[in-house]
């Protein structure tokens, strides 16, 4: 069970020793064995004596466990400090092909950031995150995993008595855009050379030019563009992209007040903390482009001794953002309706099928899974689709222009739903199936809704008829319109 700490090798001002604090009566709600067998992570972790690791009742004698600082702009304000509140740091772990992974406890414990909190979580984030991650890995999408989920045996306060969990997070950085910004805005121009050199090294990034401050750059915006259009793609909101939520490496972190769409409607908002609409699903590129600006700030004196030239050069790349992100959400939304991305007329069809859905409330999620049942001449396959549009005349105007470019391709129906079926998930974390699991969790420590889920999306583009039920949207007495960050 050894773990390595290569982030102490960067200046203390990145970190603060942390100890985890021990619970009453720790038990495994999961463990994520697949993951752990892959990473081949030692055995040991699923034994009781990785259970007590993992849960704070004894730590590793090496290395020492940190809490990592960082700053952040939420929702726009800077805040000059934040860091690990309720998270530390137990070490890293390479896996067989070499990449590097944290392993983190979220919830074990008061940090020298924790801000007064109490450094404890309830059962259900650490529900809520386990199968958020979890999910979007088996959907492709660049992200934290989760390695185990334990139950404290004991309560913690939030507005009722709730049982404690911990979240056992894996993640291969868990380095932020706000870690730039807490050094960089203290003038700390040589720690934020160090942190660049640490990234580049550690994580083996494909820079080698001159101007390695300026490329990185250039890798983080690419990157993050991509992040961003496969979220939308799935209808995946984050709900919360402060500066400190923000990966430097583009994976998914930090699920708090996060939401799937159900109907898709391109200004939802879930997160409760989210009043005025700034992190809604529409605006995800647009915010990811500010939060990009932010570690541009903090990257200038690397890019260039003349300040104006280096903020010129770093204007110039992120101009680049909504042409990556744009040709990127594009060709995922023309490949989910089973069309050709290089063909503009195809990739204006597959814009289109957007609008229609908004007009008319559709299931983003059935509306382009079902659209794969549709054959190239019109049958009784079209009712399945047409139940799901307000105005089942607008689906069928548009069905009439996607049929005249499927003509242009030539391809037997059933290779092209095979196509559309690996790219439309038939199962996504919907939000009221989550919220059930919670809740159970919360009110009985019951996880076999937990556990449901987690088996059905591990395989999100199967069929999986016998589970049907878990498909749908909600019906209105199972919405979910509101999320929390569970802090």
């Amino acid at each position: 069970m050894k773990l390595d700490q290569t982030l102490t090798t960067l200046p203390d001002l990145f970190y603060a020793p942390a100890t985890p604090t021990a619970v009453a009566s720790p038990s495994w709600v999961m463990f994520n064995k697949d993951f752990a067998e892959a990473c081949q992570l030692d055995k040991a972790w699923q034994s009781p004596e990785g259970l007590a690791i993992l849960s704070g009742q004894r730590t590793l004698a090496s290395p020492p466990p940190i809490a990592l600082a960082y700053s952040g702009h939420q929702f726009g304000h800077w805040v000059p400090l934040l860091g690990d509140g309720r998270a530390l740091l137990l070490g890293q772990h390479k896996d067989p092909q070499g990449e590097w992974w944290d392993i983190q406890l979220k919830g074990a414990g008061p940090t020298p950031f924790s801000r007064n909190g109490d450094g404890r979580s309830s059962i259900g984030p650490v529900v809520r995150e386990y199968l958020a991650s979890e999910a979007m890995a088996t959907l492709g999408i660049p992200t934290t995993r989760a390695l185990a989920a334990i139950s404290t045996g004991e309560s913690v306060q939030r507005t009722t008595a709730e049982p404690g969990g911990i979240l056992v997070r894996m993640a291969r950085s868990h380095i932020r855009i706000g870690t730039f910004e807490w050094v960089a805005r203290q003038g700390h121009t040589e720690a934020t050379q160090a942190l660049l050199d640490y990234l580049i090294a550690h994580h083996h990034l494909p820079i080698d030019e001159d101007n390695q401050a300026l490329a990185f750059y250039h890798w983080v915006i690419h990157q993050t563009a991509h992040l961003i259009a496969q979220w939308m793609s799935v209808g995946f909101i984050h709900g919360v992209m402060n500066t400190d939520n923000c990966s430097i490496l583009a994976d998914t972190i930090d699920y708090g007040p996060f939401g799937f769409l159900d109907a898709f409607i391109p200004d939802q908002v879930y997160s409760s903390i989210d009043q005025g609409g700034r992190y809604a699903y529409q605006q995800q590129p647009a915010i990811a482009t500010w939060n990009l600006a932010r570690l541009a700030e903090c990257l200038l004196p690397l890019i260039h001794e003349d300040l104006d030239q280096a903020r010129t050069q770093a204007q110039d790349a992120l101009a680049d953002f909504p042409k990556l992100f744009q040709s990127t959400f594009q060709k995922r939304m023309t490949d989910k309706v089973g069309l050709d991305p290089n063909q503009p007329r195809h990739v204006e069809t597959a814009m289109a099928y957007l609008d229609v859905m908004a007009a008319n409330d559709a299931d983003m999620t059935l509306a382009f899974r079902r659209l794969g049942l549709v054959q190239g001449a019109r049958d009784l396959n079209d009712e399945q689709l047409r139940v799901l549009f307000d105005d089942p005349q607008a689906v069928d105007q548009w069905l009439a222009q996607w049929r005249q470019c499927l003509d242009t391709l030539g391809e037997e129906d059933a290779h092209r739903k095979a196509r559309m079926d690996s790219v439309n998930p038939a199962f996504i974390l919907r939000n009221h199936l989550a919220q059930e699991a919670v809740d159970r969790a919360i009110d009985a420590l019951d996880f076999s809704v937990m556990h449901k889920l987690n088996g059905l999306l591990s395989r999100p583009f199967d069929e999986q008829p016998e589970h049907q039920q878990w498909a749908g949207p909600p019906h209105p007495s199972q919405r979910v319109l509101t999320t929390f960050c569970g802090t």
